[in-house]
């Protein structure tokens, strides 16, 4: 029997209901559905980043112990109380308002706020730095909340021979796709982070394959952008002439959003300052039909030998084609073969970690360990054994000792040169310009990141498609290679600061396929935590 106090109530939960099934799905949530929500009352930023941290907290360390993320901000939660009482009474200052987002631990964040920025490893734990890195900053500006650091390959993976995803601090990250799988190279925390929902967004840094192999390997929309588009300062560096900073998203939309706000000239990276002005709203460029009459070019002796992807890529370029796309195929380099065989970013890394390196840690406040440069990195490694030099995977400094017994010399300027000739004239310059080409189209897993890596140019990943059930795994090691249901994606690739167009041909393939959502991560790697179990809980 009903009462009056039913009838009454019976509207209300409905409205709860509705509202409970408006609620974005965090496994996909996209920045701009998060700020449609936030905008309209549904939920709030606390309500994210409650919810963020313990679906971070379930498969961390805990069911699938991915280790995707090395630690979260203390202050998230103040944070983002404080964005959600601006938003009420002055608006949002960007897209990103009262976002969380996750950055790679190689990128500085002001000490105060109680992070640290180490490269996973315990020589740098309790550094000070002198403030937020560029990109940081400018994160920080826009509104959004840095919810953590994401684990990495310890250094950037510039330390030694050790396996994808290992830091000392963060211990070994796998990939969500398969258990114990390869999540490929030094962004692997920021690939895992985004491909199950840590976050709505985050930053990972590339010197060569870093942004666009984690992205690929973990079913994601990358941007590894010009040298020189985002600012270095305050990223724990590789080397000046190739490292660069980029996002890695869920989906195009979301990447260009975030870079939007992360380029621009920086006054302490003397690189960003050559930049075209003014920096574009790569948003603009999210248009279906981008690709009408543009010719994309296929570099076939760089695609690389695993006969799955190529079998995809190949059929992706009909898709192209129902796009408006010309494809001219082949396109290869005029270099192609001097290309493969290059030694020359070898030499030029080699040095530039060692001087690099050297300068970041002289220019932090305080260093706890008394490190001050490489050579007491590597002694460090050698009398903390037991935190750094673990058995028997991890052992490895052997990328340490060789750059330590480097020099600036002739031979370092002569593979710089050769470097901009093979990777820009003769390179990627040279093909667009030999076949008329807007941009050039490859497997991400092919060869494709040392090219735009030694040319300091810009590549956009996304999602291509899964290796097939029939895979037989590849033996730990202690991660698997290669197993059924390893993403990989497709790259576009063009010259110095053609994101706006990339990220266009990017957005109209993404559109027309949809192959992220073909396949999940495995069910353990994905957790369960949703807005609708955080929201109206207590802020402790």
């Amino acid at each position: 029997m009903y009462t009056l106090a039913t009838f009454l109530f019976l509207p209300w939960l409905s409205l709860i209901q509705s509202q409970i099934r408006e609620l974005p799905d965090l496994y996909e949530a996209s920045i701009s559905e998060l700020q449609d929500g936030l905008e309209k009352g549904r939920f709030t930023s606390v309500d994210l980043v409650k919810a963020y941290i313990a679906r971070i907290l379930e498969v961390n360390h805990q069911g699938a112990s991915l280790h995707a993320v090395i630690e979260t901000n203390p202050k998230a939660l103040q944070q983002a109380s404080a964005l959600d009482i601006e938003r009420k009474l002055k608006g949002k200052r960007s897209a990103l308002h009262g976002i969380p987002i996750l950055i790679k631990d190689n990128i500085a964040t002001l000490h105060e706020e109680g992070m640290n920025t180490t490269a996973g490893s315990f020589a740098l734990l309790g550094s000070v730095v002198p403030r937020d890195a560029g990109v940081a900053a400018k994160l920080r500006a826009s509104g959004a909340i840095m919810l953590g650091k994401t684990s990495l390959s310890e250094w950037a993976h510039f330390r030694g021979d050790l396996p994808c995803g290992f830091s000392a601090r963060g211990g070994q990250a796998t990939n969500p796709y398969f258990p114990q799988g390869d999540p490929s190279e030094s962004s692997s925390g920021s690939g895992i982070a985004m491909a199950i929902g840590l976050a709505a967004g985050s930053l990972g840094t590339e010197t060569d394959r870093s942004i666009i192999s984690p992205s690929s390997k973990n079913n994601l929309v990358g941007i590894k952008p010009t040298v020189g588009l985002t600012s270095r300062a305050g990223v724990i560096p590789i080397s000046r002439h190739q490292d660069t900073v980029g996002p890695m998203c869920r989906c195009v939309a979301d990447a260009a959003t975030i870079l939007s706000v992360i380029a621009g000239p920086d006054p302490f990276d003397n690189f960003t300052l050559s930049q075209p002005d003014p920096v574009p709203d790569f948003t603009q460029a999210l248009q279906k039909d981008a690709l009408k009459g543009v010719r994309l070019g296929i570099p076939r002796l760089f695609l690389g030998n695993n006969t799955n992807i190529i079998s995809a890529f190949n059929a992706s370029l009909e898709r192209l084609m129902e796009l408006g796309a010309t494809i001219v195929d082949p396109a290869d380099f005029p270099d192609a073969h001097e290309l493969l065989a290059s030694q020359n970013e070898t030499t030029v890394l080699n040095v530039d970690f060692k001087v690099d390196i050297n300068a970041y840690i002289a220019s932090l406040l305080e260093v706890p360990t008394g490190v001050k440069d490489l050579a007491d990195l590597i002694a460090y490694n050698k009398e903390n054994a037991d935190l750094e030099l673990i058995p028997p995977y991890y052992t490895s400094q052997s990328q340490f000792i060789i750059s330590e017994a480097t020099e600036v010399n002739a031979s370092y300027f002569e593979a710089l040169a050769a470097d901009e000739d093979l990777g820009r004239t003769r390179g990627i310059d040279g093909a667009l310009q030999k076949f008329n080409l807007d941009a050039l189209l490859l497997p991400t897993d092919g060869f494709t990141s040392t090219p735009a890596a030694i040319a300091g140019y810009p590549v956009v990943t996304v999602p291509l498609g899964f290796q097939p059930d029939t895979v037989v795994p590849t033996p730990a090691n202690p991660i698997i290679d290669n197993a059924p249901g390893i993403p990989f994606g497709i790259s576009f690739m063009g010259t110095a600061f053609s994101e706006f167009k990339l990220i266009s041909y990017a957005f109209a393939y993404e559109q027309k396929t949809h192959n992220r959502l073909k396949r999940l991560a495995f069910p353990a790697a994905i957790p369960k935590t949703q807005l609708k179990d955080v929201i109206g809980s207590s802020e402790d």
